[in-house]
């Protein structure tokens, strides 16, 4: 079964920058939503970035200004940039795609979605 595959995360220092990858199955490519989900220890899981096919985008407060999230659809990929990380960003990021009505990072929190196997991030201070 195809699924969707993460790369691109590390450690960084505060203030450092990372970029994430996700390569997507044909099949969730094409889902309304895509975006990045980040579960830090003990904590539920965060809806970060998020864009619909007509790459309308959506961010969490907590990483406006410091995020980008891109999708290319001719080789199927999902990117998300992150700039002036900080110690709380650090988490498992991964790439998640849904059918949902309306695309924002609530959905990602809460709706039912296809999730990959993750990339760790880690900011130290």
């Amino acid at each position: 079964q195809e699924q969707l595959m993460e790369s691109g995360g590390g450690s960084v220092q505060t203030g450092g920058s990372l970029s994430l990858s996700c390569v997507a199955p044909v099949n969730l490519y094409s889902m309304a939503c895509m975006g990045w989900i980040r579960q830090a220890s003990g904590n539920e899981r965060e809806g970060v970035a998020i864009i619909d096919r007509n790459r309308n985008i959506r961010y969490a407060d907590s990483v406006k200004g410091r995020f980008t999230i891109s999708r290319y659809n001719n080789n199927y990929t999902l990117h998300l940039q992150m700039n002036n990380l900080q110690p709380e960003d650090t988490a498992q990021y991964s790439c998640a795609t849904l059918n949902w009505g309306y695309c924002s990072t609530a959905s990602l929190q809460n709706a039912p979605l296809n999730r990959g196997q993750g990339t760790q991030v880690t900011v130290s201070p």
